[in-house]
């Protein structure tokens, strides 16, 4: 027994540990930086539209199945229960049972059941690619809040190194004030730059904290810091990308949109067509006349001739509906062109700024540290220096600006093209 409640507690113990290094994982998980990949994985799960379109997936798929039911057998089991009343003999009154299996099969309705199916094909594949296309757009979203995240925080870094230069300027002032060579006017012009720093990094601040909101809304938890794993931005030709727009979820949805409206135009026009079925019943217990059948069949034909209006207004709404789902795969066609080049632009113009921006940092850089370097022995005055910290510190943002809107244009043309990471169907 005493063995028993050794091995228990040795078992308690180590279920203990292993909940406590599981626990230690998870904490250490969620306090790692996040890459734009896992900031998508984790939107994916949280997004209530992706959860919606996946149902509208089984809402097709629940069409297709109730068009099959129409073209199979149809079979059920039926027990009739009589009773005769005679007043003139009520001593002859009787009761009956039948029980029988019913059998119906539909043997033409004009093919509109197995155009029902072909259409409910088509509705599935548009919903599996509308579910795509949302999955495009959702990682466009999160890779504009992850890089505009990362944008704003190497903003506030550079405001901090501003920050930084001109507390120094103010203690190399008061030095210099201590023996001559400055006047308190140029300790008051850079304070006043110094308090200005600080009051813009304040508002830089609130859209940090907005923009960190977005970011855990999409993905469901808190951010504790990013991560971009992405190196060079490798562009192609506009021509590669638009090669592809056919395969472009959207407007592959709206190619079998339209398949699925002419299925339904056809489907419509089958009410002016034939009907032929057959239905029998097979009896295992028969108190109706006549007693010994066991079994018997009905052919039915039904010609439509007229029914009011009611068939020529559901071919004519149907028909409507097809030609307006072939205008809306047209449209979808010439905006997905059209996304296509702008982003292209976007990109290209982001690429060639962040190059030409890269090159007026370094000469701000270097200025900047001419600028002290002339200062120091008398060549330039206090705002010479001021001014190209200024101009250090507008070229550092501006130069961040553009080389994260490149990345953010960068995966808008990927989703544009229809080639985003991660997005295909699972």
């Amino acid at each position: 027994m005493k063995k028993i409640i050794v091995c228990l507690l040795v078992l308690c113990t180590g279920a203990l540990g292993l909940l406590s290094l599981a626990s230690a994982a998870e904490t250490a998980a969620a306090d790692s930086p996040l890459t734009l990949e896992e900031c998508f994985q984790l939107a994916l799960k949280q997004s209530e539209t992706i959860a919606v379109n996946q149902e509208k997936i089984k809402e097709a798929e629940g069409r297709f199945k109730q068009a099959l039911g129409t073209i199979l057998p149809h079979i059920s089991f039926a027990v009739d229960k009589t009773w005769e009343d005679t007043d003139s003999y009520p001593a002859l009154n009787k009761t009956g049972t039948d029980q029988r299996f019913v059998f119906k099969q539909t043997l033409f309705a004009g093919f509109k059941e197995l155009a029902g199916m072909s259409g409910s094909r088509s509705e599935i594949k548009q919903r599996r690619w509308e579910t795509k296309r949302a999955r495009e757009l959702l990682f466009v979203d999160v890779a504009d809040a992850f890089y505009l995240l990362i944008e704003i925080q190497e903003d506030l870094k550079a405001m901090e190194a501003t920050r930084k230069a001109l507390t120094d300027r103010i203690a190399d002032l008061n030095s210099r004030v201590n023996i001559g060579k400055s006047r308190p006017s140029e300790i008051a012009s850079t304070e006043l730059q110094l308090y200005t720093i600080a009051a813009d990094m304040e508002t830089v601040k609130g859209r940090l904290a907005i923009t960190r909101e977005l970011l855990e809304f999409l993905v469901g938890r808190p951010v504790p810091d990013l991560r971009d794993v992405t190196t060079d931005i490798t562009l192609g030709t506009q021509e590669s990308y638009l090669a592809n727009v056919a395969d472009r979820a959207d407007v592959r949805a709206a190619d079998y949109a339209r398949q699925t409206a002419r299925k339904n135009a056809y489907v419509a026009k089958a009410g002016f067509m034939p009907n032929v079925s057959i239905g029998g019943n097979y009896y295992t217990q028969r108190d109706s006349a006549p007693r010994n059948g066991e079994w018997d069949a009905l052919l039915s034909v039904s010609v439509p001739i007229f029914e009011g209006t009611e068939t020529i207004g559901a071919a004519q709404e149907a028909g409507a509906q097809a030609r307006a789902s072939e205008l809306s795969y047209q449209r979808v066609q010439r905006v997905a062109l059209q996304d296509i080049r702008a982003s292209y632009s976007l990109v290209a113009a982001a690429r060639a700024r962040t190059g030409a921006l890269r090159l007026a940092l370094q000469a701000a850089e270097q200025n900047y540290a001419l600028q002290k370097e002339d200062y120091r022995i008398n060549l330039v005055n206090n705002l010479d220096v001021l001014d190209a910290i200024q101009t250090l510190e507008n070229t550092r943002r501006n130069f961040n600006t553009a080389f994260y809107a490149g990345h953010r244009f960068y995966w808008q043309l990927r989703a544009a093209g229809g080639d985003v990471p991660g997005t295909d169907d699972q």
